[in-house]
């Protein structure tokens, strides 16, 4: 993806609480790319088979939801066929939903494929996901993989949701790092020729400058 005229890709991966979304953004800012958070991607489709009454371990349903839904992801909203869903994407139905989803190969091939069909209309961006580096865009420009103490992921996670216990936090963050590293479809990996990156100890502009100067 770094040949002439090819979309230029930043690729972000990490587990929950890394800090990928806030820093995709600032990157994107800086470098002057757009940004797509797939996770929200996936967290439509969750939202789309709970609204439709469907099992989200239903392989075959789901399926049929993630071919069919129309999904329209900014920075800051997710609109699932026309309806504004970026408050309801974030609760607690749509995250216990989400693994199970996400799992489901079906549901990742059809989310790759648009994707990649969103760099190729755009030019290129930073996107940032799970499997970003692994699977969709093992060819791009930048891989960087976030990662971050348990502790210091519960408090983010927590920090963004007042009145939540960070112990609940940190147990579902357990939850979903296991889920999304031991599923058979595009498990949460660190991809071939990725930049390992920990953010425990570092601000974001920290980050932001050592993700800019890998590009150096």
């Amino acid at each position: 993806m770094t040949g002439s005229g090819s979309p230029r890709v930043i690729a972000i991966d990490g587990p929950a609480g890394s800090g990928k979304s806030t820093v995709a953004r600032a990157v994107a800012d800086r470098l002057g790319l757009q940004y797509l958070d797939t996770g929200a991607m996936y967290r439509g489709v969750a939202h789309a088979v709970l609204r439709e009454g469907i099992d989200p371990s239903d392989g075959a349903a789901v399926s049929e939801v993630a071919r069919n839904v129309t999904l329209d992801v900014t920075r800051s909203h997710c609109m699932v066929d026309g309806e504004d869903a970026s408050a309801a994407i974030r609760g607690p139905e749509v995250t216990g939903a989400v693994s199970a989803v996400a799992a489901n190969p079906e549901v990742r091939g059809e989310m790759v494929a648009r994707q990649r069909a969103w760099v190729v209309e755009r030019g290129g961006g930073v996107m940032e996901g799970r499997d970003i580096g692994s699977v969709v865009f093992p060819d791009a420009e930048l891989k960087v993989y976030l990662t971050a103490s348990p502790e210091v992921r519960a408090r983010r996670r927590a920090a963004e949701a007042p009145g939540v216990d960070v112990d609940s936090v940190a147990a579902d963050i357990r939850r979903r790092d296991e889920a999304d590293s031991s599923r058979a479809a595009s498990p949460l990996v660190t991809a071939d020729g990725a930049r390992v990156l920990d953010t425990s100890d570092l601000t974001v502009d920290g980050v932001v400058d050592a993700i800019v100067g890998m590009l150096r």
